[in-house]
């Protein structure tokens, strides 16, 4: 009996924690306006299209100076990435660099980490689906703990995030990313538990 009543306390718990994910990514967009940052990057999935050319559209605008479109499909050219940012070309030869090596969410967040580092930027304009955002800021803060990380949301036409729950498809995208969302604060809760790397005692003499 005591364990079919932890069953059900852990799934209510859960339960809510779904709905109030939800709620958070249906509040998300549309997103403020950011401030400039160095940088602008486009985080490719379901629903590329939309995030690609939003994040063009901040770079044209001049919120950022340049801009990585990461986890590229390898059988994508180049050009097929201008025609779907809808960019001018001379702003596209000059100021968009494409990744090619990440295939996740983690990789995203290593892929994006390089390229920063080799642009020598501080900061960046996180652009991605609304649903895909709050495990993205996740990864990625937690590769780039000294960046300034700004998440610019936007709704694709993958899924309506005010009405997720009404075909199964929206609900399992949904239920879906939140799971992993819950798995990557366990891990890092985890690694959170692990020894800190103390800083050496001086030296004395």
């Amino acid at each position: 009996m005591k364990g079919l009543t932890a069953l059900l306390v852990a799934a209510a718990i859960w339960a809510a924690g779904l709905l109030a994910f939800a709620e958070r990514v249906e509040r998300s967009t549309p997103a403020p306006e950011p401030a400039v940052a160095d940088g602008v990057v486009a985080l490719t999935g379901a629903g590329s299209n939309e995030r690609i050319g939003a994040a063009m559209e901040l770079l044209a605008e001049g919120k950022a100076r340049r801009m990585l479109v990461s986890g590229v499909s390898r059988e994508a050219s180049r050009e097929d990435i201008r025609v779907v940012s809808r960019a001018v070309r001379r702003l596209y030869d000059c100021c968009v660099d494409l990744g090619f090596d990440a295939a996740n969410t983690l990789g995203n967040a290593r892929e994006t980490q390089e390229w920063a580092r080799a642009m020598r930027f501080d900061s960046l304009i996180v652009v991605t689906a609304d649903y895909h955002m709050p495990r993205a800021m996740l990864e990625l803060r937690g590769a780039m703990p000294d960046k300034r990380l700004t998440p610019y949301p936007v709704s694709t036409s993958v899924m309506n995030a005010g009405r997720w729950w009404r075909t199964s498809g929206a609900a399992r995208l949904m239920v879906t990313e939140y799971c992993k969302y819950l798995a990557i604060l366990g891990r890092e809760a985890v690694l959170g538990l692990g020894p800190r790397n103390e800083p050496a005692p001086p030296k004395k003499g």
